[in-house]
């Protein structure tokens, strides 16, 4: 053998002993071992609550005059029959009617008689009409 096949030998074994000590050598790299799975905890369903819906604001009964066991003056049935045509009546002249009966409920406390109330009533439902009571 020649010193140049020689040579040549050697230099494919040291490639060879390279290659195969480093493919050899190196380790795949595993992969890591799984996580633990997360606990599992088991919780209560809460309850159910049912809460009532808001209906708005309370309704406030009118307030009635006290009953003194002695028959209504005529101002008094037309204060309360201001209210009655009140609860049926439209906006606005519902408010403009219960406003009136609170200024004839006042009048009637005063003591005052019907036909001078009649105007200051008139004038307080702005153009609504009289209950027949209170003409």
């Amino acid at each position: 053998m020649s010193k140049a096949s020689l040579v040549a030998l050697c230099r494919i074994g040291v490639l060879s002993c390279v290659l195969g000590s480093s493919i050899a050598g190196c380790k795949k790299d595993e992969p890591p071992p799984p996580l633990p799975a997360p606990p599992v905890v088991e919780t209560a369903e809460a309850p159910l609550e049912l809460k009532p819906e808001d209906a708005g604001p309370a309704v406030v009964p009118a307030p009635t005059p006290p009953k003194t066991g002695v028959r209504k003056s005529g101002l008094q049935q037309c204060c309360v029959a201001l209210r009655q045509n009140a609860a049926n009546a439209p906006e606005p002249t519902k408010g403009y009617m219960l406003y009136a009966a609170g200024l004839c409920d006042a009048a009637a406390t005063q003591g005052r008689d019907k036909a001078s109330a009649v105007g200051m009533l008139t004038s307080a439902l702005k153009g609504a009409g009289l209950p027949s009571d209170c003409k």
